[in-house]
């Protein structure tokens, strides 16, 4: 059973360097990372020119953690995605870069996408 799970995390580190090989975040335009293991989701803001982390927010952080308890895994994600939009608001941030980061488009990475772009965000 771990080589099957080995197989799946180089298959997500394979497509996510294809990814990163356009994807580039600037102080402008910041590239949005979002990784989710099997319980929480966590989103950063970064900037790949400096090589400085901008922001950051999570399922686990302290302001998101109320509003998640006993929530579906897809609610968490539109929650902690309007999070991050609201704190890249607060430092002037409109527009990012989205990075999925290997993980295929659907389900919690989508709804954090969508969080994001509901919080006033331009992916």
């Amino acid at each position: 059973m771990a080589a099957a799970s080995e197989l799946k995390l180089k298959r997500r580190i394979r497509r996510k360097k294809h990814i990163r090989k356009i994807v580039r975040g600037t102080a402008e335009r910041p590239r949005m990372v979002v990784f989710r293991s099997l319980k929480q989701i966590y989103v950063q803001l970064v900037d790949d020119v400096s090589g400085r982390t901008l922001a950051g927010i999570s399922s686990l952080s302290p302001d998101v953690r109320e509003q998640v308890a006993g929530k579906k895994p897809i609610a968490v994600g539109k929650l902690v995605g309007e999070a991050c939009a609201k704190k890249a608001l607060e430092r002037n941030i409109a527009q990012v870069v989205f990075d999925r980061n290997g993980f295929p488009y659907h389900g919690r990475v989508k709804a954090v996408a969508d969080g994001a772009r509901k919080g006033g965000l331009q992916l």
